[in-house]
């Protein structure tokens, strides 16, 4: 740990008013290292599971697992003596849309956030994504002033956009809501993204878009949390802000250095960006019209987080939260290489 990272994670008792979170989407990538990172400074974590696995998981980590749903109408007894509540469980799905998905995502949102506010929570921080924003069209240096568009990319941006504003609408005196939007959440234990590319790349499907000259932001799995504490403590009711790892990197670079930390060769593959838009599109109208029985290989999701560039402005959160990485790219990958040996 570096002598940042230990003054960062030393100050976390002062930032974090509360003793006792109550944590949504326990067993997924950031749900497990949310646990990680608040039982490790002695908050209390009561972690909502489906599965006995999932507690069994859940409660290696330190945390007290709860078994339950979403829409479960004793919810809010089982948040009962929490004051916190970090709502990280979603379906993130890039493929086409669903009613499964819409359901999670804005009915599940408005269900816990009912059962916390029955439960006297008083802070909430929701996370939700950069995607919200998402058309297809480049998101350049974004900040958070930015409005919802009309006609968002996919399922999972228009879901997560609904509860989004979900989330901020219920924002009150007694019931503060902030809201994070972290970009390509990356770094040790990661179960979502570098297993995709790696299985891509093993696969021989991978290949550059245009090139992938196209400047990204990222989040390192570290940097979400600590700005995940800084919120609960800092974060403005009704807010919502940017977390990144800094300055956004070329997309190539990064997905390289990241497929290399694995021990795989990076792929020369390059496809016109044209041709892989128009192959999204047909795979959403193919979609469509066979009502879900056709699954596309792509999406005007997946194309829109994956094709263009996607970089913000994280100045809010630095100005309001005190928001600083505390691990940068080159030490989140110099991790994922030494655990490979």
């Amino acid at each position: 740990m570096t002598d940042s990272i230990a003054a960062q994670a030393a100050a976390t008792d002062k930032l974090v008013p509360f003793q006792r979170i109550f944590l949504t989407g326990a067993s997924g990538y950031v749900g497990r290292n949310l646990i990680r990172h608040f039982v490790a400074h002695g908050v209390e974590i009561v972690a909502l599971v489906r599965s006995e696995s999932a507690a069994e998981l859940v409660r290696s980590l330190g945390a007290t697992p709860v078994r339950g749903e979403l829409f479960d109408r004793a919810l809010s007894a089982r948040m009962a003596g929490c004051d916190a509540l970090i709502h990280a469980a979603a379906d993130t799905d890039h493929g086409p849309a669903t009613e499964k998905q819409r359901r999670v995502n804005e009915d599940g949102t408005r269900a816990v956030l009912d059962a916390a506010r029955a439960a006297g929570i008083c802070k909430v921080i929701h996370l939700s994504t950069e995607s919200v924003l998402a058309t297809g069209k480049p998101l350049v240096n974004v900040d958070e002033t930015m409005p919802m568009p009309q006609k968002p990319a996919g399922g999972y941006s228009r879901t997560k956009a609904a509860a989004e504003r979900l989330a901020l609408a219920v924002n009150g005196p007694d019931f503060s809501i902030v809201v994070l939007r972290p970009r390509f959440v990356w770094g040790r234990d990661d179960t979502t993204a570098l297993p995709a590319l790696t299985q891509a790349v093993k696969s021989g499907r991978f290949a550059w878009i245009s090139g992938g000259t196209y400047l990204t932001s990222t989040t390192h799995i570290a940097n979400l949390c600590r700005a995940v504490e800084l919120a609960l403590g800092r974060g403005r009711g009704g807010q919502v802000y940017f977390i990144s790892d800094g300055a956004p990197v070329p997309f190539r670079s990064f997905v390289s250095a990241l497929v290399e930390t694995q021990g795989l060769a990076v792929p020369e593959n390059v496809v016109p960006r044209a041709v892989v838009r128009t192959v999204a599109t047909i795979g959403d109208v193919l979609a469509k019209i066979s009502r879900g029985k056709i699954v596309p290989p792509l999406t005007r999701q997946i194309y829109a987080t994956s094709a263009v560039e996607v970089s913000f402005d994280i100045g809010k959160a630095r100005r309001e939260l005190g928001y600083e990485p505390v691990i940068s790219r080159e030490e989140g990958l110099a991790e994922l290489r030494a655990a490979q040996h």
